[in-house]
């Protein structure tokens, strides 16, 4: 019976490293072989490094990550900052409506990427509403190019993916406060210790896992940033909001398709997120890094 129940669970377990493997690792592997090849369509011929050598001069790919860069340290902070601070006040026994908060903060993370991206589309147009209304409080006199100013673009699109993601990571951070015990902060009251000296004493120590954690995936999502951009600006004015997943999207059936040098771009990515996954682990004090 043990013999039979060791087979059965092996079964299992090599079922299950057999999809993630053919569905994971190989496409994984393929697009690092695809990354040493050039050619149209599936007339690709190998050509050692050159692709990764045209990406070093190629000032579009510069561009690109340029703009994703900016996104991810001016949005990424933001954003955790902004759900620390919903999930502390929503963690509060004595706020009223607490279930419909947390819905109406929670709901953007479940609504369709395409959809929310034409409705900012629309909403900060140059006759949209932002706009009516920044005129009619008198905020200001001209409407802003919100789409078509290189500058007022980025902050558009920081704007969008903040609004959509913050209620994701507010839900996590809500989780683990209510996992802390309440007699912490009583014994830190008694000792005299004011909200301020709570929450950078208590909460953010010990959150430290679950920032670390969010911190790492917000910044995988912001890398891998495509559907906002995509159907709000399209990357523009020129290449002012182009980040690198769009790029690899023109790469491949925009332009002259060549999914070699697609694939290289992609890997680039995958060096990015592991630079800055390591930096968020030094800088979260881990020494098993």
């Amino acid at each position: 019976m043990k013999t039979k129940s060791t087979i059965i669970g092996w079964v299992f377990i090599g079922f299950s490293v057999f999809l993630i493997g053919l569905f994971y690792f190989y496409p994984m592997a393929q697009a690092l072989l695809l990354s040493f090849q050039s050619g149209t369509g599936t007339n690709l011929q190998y050509v050692g490094l050159d692709n990764y050598r045209r990406l070093l001069g190629d000032p579009t790919f510069h561009a690109s990550v340029r703009n994703t860069v900016i996104y991810l340290l001016v949005q990424v902070p933001v954003m955790i900052i902004l759900a620390l601070l919903f999930s502390v006040l929503l963690n509060d026994k004595k706020l009223k409506f607490k279930g419909f908060y947390r819905t109406a903060i929670f709901l953007p993370c479940v609504t369709s990427l395409v959809a929310y991206s034409v409705v900012f589309k629309y909403l900060f147009g140059s006759d949209g509403l932002i706009n009516m209304m920044l005129i009619n409080l008198s905020i200001i006199s001209q409407p802003i190019q919100w789409i078509t100013d290189p500058f007022w673009a980025k902050i558009t699109i920081i704007i969008a993916i903040t609004w959509r993601w913050t209620g994701y990571n507010m839900i996590f951070y809500l989780s683990a406060l209510q996992n802390i015990d309440n007699s912490i902060y009583e014994a830190a009251r008694i000792d005299g210790a004011n909200a301020f000296q709570q929450f950078f004493k208590i909460t953010i120590p010990m959150l430290k896992p679950i920032i670390l954690f969010t911190s790492i995936t917000s910044t995988i999502g912001t890398l891998q940033l495509f559907d906002e951009v995509m159907n709000i600006t399209g990357g523009g004015p020129g290449n002012a909001t182009l980040t690198i997943s769009q790029y690899i999207y023109n790469i491949s059936f925009k332009y002259t398709p060549d999914f070699g040098y697609a694939a290289t771009v992609s890997y680039a990515i995958v060096f990015m997120i592991v630079f800055f996954s390591i930096i968020q682990f030094k800088v979260a004090g881990d020494k098993n890094v």
